[in-house]
């Protein structure tokens, strides 16, 4: 059986590409939120997203101290990147400070009226430090066309 899983360079690669994360937060009395969200790769290889204090992402996150962040890639060959570890929380972060993630989703011409719309005092940063991964790639299954 082909060993489907990414190396550490290919999950790297994977997560720098264009897709939007899903979270997974433990809840107490609840299944576990599970939402759709933009993110980023820092230059250390934690991930980091951005929400506002309050939120039921922020509230749940904090109270777990921990979460998972799922990313994939829906069209044959499909792909996908899970990661789960501890959260930190940075709170009274300024619109500079958001741009890094704002900036893989949004065009440079459309920034200022998306923070205009979307930034808040109340935003922070929530970074995951991975502990615990799982890859898979259908491209490594795929027969070489060359060979």
């Amino acid at each position: 059986m082909t060993d489907l899983r990414m190396t550490v360079p290919e999950r790297m690669a994977f997560l720098h590409g264009d897709h939007v994360a899903v979270i997974a937060v433990e809840r107490e009395d609840k299944p576990p939120l599970t939402v759709p969200i933009w993110y980023r790769v820092d230059e250390s290889g934690d991930l980091e997203i951005w929400t506002e204090l309050g939120s039921m992402k922020e509230r749940f996150i904090r109270a777990a101290g921990r979460f998972s962040l799922a990313v994939h890639h829906d069209v044959w060959p499909y792909q996908y990147v899970s990661v789960g570890g501890p959260a930190s929380i940075r709170e009274n972060v300024s619109r500079e400070g958001v741009m890094p993630i704002v900036s893989r989703y949004v065009t440079d011409d459309e920034i200022e009226a998306y923070l205009d719309a979307n930034y808040t005092d109340d935003a922070v940063l929530i970074t995951l430090r991975p502990k615990v991964w799982n890859s898979v790639d259908y491209n490594k299954e795929t027969p070489d066309p060359t060979s």
